[in-house]
């Protein structure tokens, strides 16, 4: 009997674990593909899992931050589903590449043309965003979860540093650090293989001119020496004659 209440009781204990760390896997989130950095570009995908069970996700909508618009908002086509993208104006607009924009995406929302997303599974939506802030770590975008049952669940608490995630969090985007040092590295490099560059071109140079020393003096050898016999000769001849 008391092995069999400490089994029940651990038994228990799992679940309840279980049940608490379930949710902690089941928000949506805005997670990117390789490296979100300060001032690029990326793609990210917003991650939707389904967390009912007898009820499909039908749609999704996700709202850029406000805070620090992005330029740049494109979605990727998902089989299935339908995007449309929603476009405010900017109370101060944003220069891209020498143009000035006053208006940007804030919202995109995908609108499932069949089942959805169905009990047991997950769907990702990716973006390409651009350029990315230099003037924050991270971007919160708020989202809507709508159920085939009309249920929306809506993530758009933001967490707080050092205090408890909320019940609904909003999907949050750590930026990376600029790619500058990546920058430093290559010019590090660069200015690396023209240093050895130079150093073999001096070596070559410096071969260069030991072979052409050696070949002048080889020369005035050789016409010293046929100076020598000649000389030898003609003054072999003078004494034969006298």
């Amino acid at each position: 009997m008391k092995a069999s209440r400490i089994a029940a009781a651990t038994v228990a204990a799992g679940s309840a674990v279980l049940a608490l760390s379930v949710p902690a896997f089941a928000h949506v989130t805005v997670q990117p593909e390789g490296t979100a950095a300060k001032g690029g570009y990326a793609v990210v995908d917003v991650k939707v899992p389904n967390e009912r069970d007898d009820a499909s996700t039908t749609k999704v909508e996700i709202s850029l931050p406000a805070d620090h618009p992005i330029a740049s908002v494109m979605p990727q086509p998902v089989p299935g589903w339908k995007a449309t993208v929603t476009k405010s104006k900017l109370d101060k607009p944003l220069t891209m590449h020498g143009e000035k924009i006053d208006e940007t995406v804030s919202k995109v929302t995908w609108t499932a043309d069949g089942k959805g997303i169905e009990p047991g599974f997950f769907q990702k939506f990716p973006l390409s965003l651009g350029a990315l802030p230099e003037n924050t770590d991270q971007l919160v975008f708020k989202a809507l979860q709508t159920y085939s049952d009309k249920e929306v669940v809506r993530w758009i608490e933001v967490p707080q540093e050092g205090q408890d995630e909320p019940e609904n969090p909003a999907p949050v985007l750590k930026l990376a650090a600029a790619a500058e040092d990546e920058h430093d590295s290559a010019s590090a490099a660069n200015a690396t293989d023209k240093a050895g560059t130079t150093e073999k071109t001096a070596a070559a140079d410096s071969g260069d001119d030991t072979d052409t020393t050696a070949r002048v003096l080889g020369v005035a050898g050789i016409v010293i020496g046929i100076a020598g016999v000649a000389y030898g000769v003609f003054a072999g001849r003078r004494r034969a004659a006298a």
